[in-house]
């Protein structure tokens, strides 16, 4: 019976042996990517704060989402890490591909130290750094319509208030306040110069007895 029935309508076994899979639910961060055993996937932008499942096995990361999978990695063990699909990016994100978090604080630092804080403080604060990049570029811009000098009297003042955000250099710019001076930078007042007060010369150094 085997031979006659069964044997013709076995199939070949699989290529890949079998894998055992978990399942889980994930949101979707507005940097969009999604968070799995403390690493970072990215899923395409446009499901931005949407649930998606997630299928998990040793070796892979698959995110599905309406049951039609979206995405699949090799599963990472990097904490901490990002794993990005450079077509699940906007393109406004897409165009600093080619940029670091190291390449714009230098590029940022060249103009001064307290531009070089602004621009770290921004891409520190973010959860992904790219999210930081086009608010960097934007400062560096602000360089070109005010003056290298006046970008970095803004930041000194920005890092002094600790605001490290593009907006707040902007404002600062535009309302002229990177012209006054800082607190720290005001001048001491001249000494007082009075009959009735004794200089250094009145005093005597005292005799060893």
């Amino acid at each position: 019976m085997f031979e006659k029935i069964d044997k013709p309508a076995l199939k070949p076994l699989p290529v890949i042996r079998y894998e055992y899979a978990e399942w889980k639910k994930a949101r979707v961060n507005i940097d969009y990517h999604i968070e799995f055993d403390r690493h970072y996937y990215s899923v395409p932008y446009q499901l931005r704060k949407e649930e998606v499942d997630v299928r998990y096995t040793d070796s892979t990361v698959e995110i599905l989402f309406k049951n039609k999978r979206v995405a699949s990695y090799p599963r990472s063990c990097k904490k901490g890490g990002f794993t990005t699909c450079r077509e699940h990016m906007p393109k406004s994100h897409q165009q600093y591909l080619e940029w670091t978090p190291s390449r714009i604080i230098k590029w940022a630092e060249k103009n001064g130290p307290h531009t070089g804080r602004i621009v770290t403080g921004i891409m520190e604060s973010r959860l992904h750094p790219e999210q930081g990049f086009r608010a960097c570029m934007g400062i560096m811009r602000l360089g070109k319509r005010y003056s290298p000098q006046r970008l970095e009297n803004a930041c000194a003042r920005a890092v002094a208030i600790k605001s490290y955000s593009y907006k707040s250099v902007e404002s600062i710019l535009k309302k002229g306040m990177d012209k006054l001076l800082l607190q720290s930078e005001q001048t001491e007042k001249e000494p007082i110069d009075h009959n009735n007060i004794r200089g250094k010369t009145y005093f005597q150094e005292p005799l060893n007895i």
